[in-house]
């Protein structure tokens, strides 16, 4: 059953992990789906392996790109789904992190999935048929140590998902996040050689910190991620809105 037969999707951070999971999920299920990131040459050859899909080069903290990553995804139709994927992380002390730090990891999280829903939300309002999907985190519903930029940033996308969803509440538009734990993904390979390189833990000790926190005691699959996506992009979940969905091994 294809449910999303003749829709258009935009991924951004679509290239790799969650964002390329998404992609797949969301065009099994019939829609169009342009990938959207910075990586042109890694985009493309993750769009030559996924029917119909297309690249398209987007930095998220550029107001020039944006105009012109949408202006380009909007030739031919509208954009019925946008999947705000594209972030980054980091670690450190709070004591040690540097202003230029915290705005790198605003100015990605925050600022870039504002500019990306900016770009779709006065067509969408208007639409028959409309879906917003925010990747937060489980670090957007709870606190965490050493990486407070982060969280602070996540915190803003489950807010600002919730404000999104009651203001356009009389429309078709739904906005909702989902609230992933630690995903198998190069974002947490950076961060299982980061504890390494800091703590000197071997990187069976360092996975462990990472998955200390999920009850099912391993790290969450890209696709599993992706199938709560989908369905939030299907006719199905057109009651759900506003809402903070975590996927994280039964974490409460």
């Amino acid at each position: 059953m294809t449910t999303l037969q003749g829709r258009r999707a935009v991924i951004t951070g679509g290239g790799t992990g969650i964002g390329l999971a998404c992609a797949r999920d969301i065009a099994a299920q019939g829609a169009e789906v342009i990938l959207m990131a910075r990586n042109l040459e890694r985009l493309q050859q993750a769009a030559s392996e996924i029917s119909g899909a297309r690249a398209v080069q987007l930095d998220v903290t550029e107001d020039a790109s944006v105009e012109a990553a949408f202006t380009e995804a909007r030739e031919g139709g509208t954009i019925d789904i946008l999947i705000n994927n594209a972030g980054i992380a980091a670690a450190s002390a709070f004591h040690k992190t540097t202003i230029e730090e915290w705005r790198r990891i605003q100015a990605v999280n925050v600022e870039g999935l504002v500019r990306c829903s900016l770009a779709v939300v006065d067509d969408m309002r208007k639409a028959d048929y409309a879906r917003i999907v925010n990747i937060a985190s489980i670090a957007g519903l709870r606190g965490g140590a050493y990486i407070s930029p982060y969280v602070a940033s996540k915190h803003a996308v489950v807010g600002l998902t919730k404000s999104l969803s009651l203001e356009y509440a009389h429309t078709q538009l739904t906005v909702n996040a989902i609230c992933p734990g630690y995903v198998d993904t190069a974002i947490v390979d950076n961060s299982i050689a980061n504890i390494m390189a800091k703590t000197g833990r071997s990187r069976e000790e360092a996975l462990a910190e990472l998955t200390k926190n999920n009850p099912q005691g391993r790290l969450i699959t890209p696709e599993e991620v992706a199938e709560a996506v989908t369905w939030l992009c299907s006719p199905l979940s057109a009651s759900v809105s506003g809402q903070a969905i975590m996927v994280s091994g039964g974490a409460i």
